[in-house]
């Protein structure tokens, strides 16, 4: 991303000449954003032979050299006197130099290690990188003698962003096991509050006597009638299936997933892939299941989870993670779906 210089006038005399000096590293880093090298930019595949351990020594080093630069440009503005011109050119010369040297090294890391493993990288990288361009503007638009709240914010952004890349999983494996323990947690929450509210969501007007004309007691959308409860029970079944195969394909990607072959990358990639539908269909059927329960909507959003359900536990069953002695829970669970799935038709065959 070849630099694009250009000036930003704030204040008057000393001041206003190190404002133009620091305004020179603004359009580089936006230009990094606007060009989207950081988010849609393609790896570098097959430039030279990929080493891994070397790709994390080396994207260690340069953001810990961006945390510190990010450090000294806060400290250059934070208190009188005002930077001089020549000191603010080599400020923002260290700034962008230290910025691109980051999203260079992220560039090395090529997606055959694993999309999933890339993916997470580079939302760090865009992390850093955007904190970057939040504290040059921030201290551009700030009066030039005073140290505001904002910049000490952004750049207390920064520091975090940075120390959150040396958290980073190390490998493809690791990277797919933190991807479906996100997912996991998920739909524990989920279920956790669903079923809170099947407890506490009693019928509140029990001991209203039914309407003479009507028929009935008012204001059915509160609560739960007798035959919503009999489908919520079936889909709170499917819930915690769905929370119980997450939890095992997390335990055999730990303990079995390799990344020794391109196959047992792409494997672990497409089971995280599958995961990440999981857990927002989950979202959707919990909505539809609070009253007023919309049956038929409860059968479409159970038919679109079952398929991502079993889609899931085929997968997992032909890949690498499941050694024969790991097929039993694999059947129990698709046999747990079914149960759930076939009640929750039976429930809503009227509705269709």
């Amino acid at each position: 991303c070849a630099p694009c210089w250009g000036g930003s006038e704030v204040g008057a005399g000393a001041g206003a000449a190190a404002a133009r000096g620091l305004g020179r590293v603004g359009p580089p880093l936006r230009r990094l954003r606007s060009l989207s090298a950081v988010t849609e930019g393609e790896p570098g595949e097959g430039r030279e032979p990929f080493e891994l351990p070397r790709f994390w020594d080396a994207l260690g080093q340069t953001v810990k050299v961006t945390s510190q630069e990010a450090t000294k440009l806060s400290l250059a503005f934070s208190r009188p006197p005002v930077a001089s011109a020549e000191d603010c050119q080599k400020l923002s010369e260290d700034v962008q130099n230290a910025v691109l040297a980051f999203a260079a090294v992220y560039y090395w890391l090529p997606k055959g290690q694993g999309t999933t493993l890339r993916k997470m990288v580079r939302d760090a990288t865009t992390e850093v990188v955007e904190g970057m361009i939040q504290l040059t503007e921030t201290i551009l638009s700030a009066p030039l003698e005073s140290l505001t709240q904002e910049q000490l914010i952004s750049t207390g952004g920064v520091w975090e962003a940075c120390e959150q890349v040396s958290s980073l999983p190390r490998d493809n494996q690791a990277a797919v096991a933190s991807a479906l323990a996100a997912c996991l947690g998920v739909v524990k929450d989920a279920l956790e509050e669903m079923e809170h509210a099947v407890v506490e969501g009693q019928d509140p007007y029990s001991d209203i006597m039914e309407d003479e004309e009507l028929g009935f007691r008012g204001n059915r959308d509160t609560y739960w009638s007798e035959a919503d409860r009999k489908l919520l029970s079936s889909c709170l079944g499917l819930m915690k299936a769905s929370k119980a195969c997450l939890k095992k394909v997390l335990g055999v990607v730990k303990a079995y997933g390799k990344t020794d072959s391109p196959e047992q990358i792409s494997q672990l990639d497409d089971l995280a892939d599958i995961a990440n539908e999981i857990s927002p269909s989950i979202d959707e059927l919990a909505l539809s299941m609070y009253p007023p329960m919309n049956q038929l909507g409860v059968r479409l959003n159970v038919n679109t989870k079952e398929a991502f359900l079993m889609n899931f536990l085929h997968f997992c069953r032909t890949s690498h993670v499941c050694p024969p002695s790991e097929e039993g829970w694999v059947q129990f669970l698709t046999d747990a779906v079914d149960h759930n799935m076939n009640k929750i038709k039976n429930f809503t065959q009227g509705q269709l």
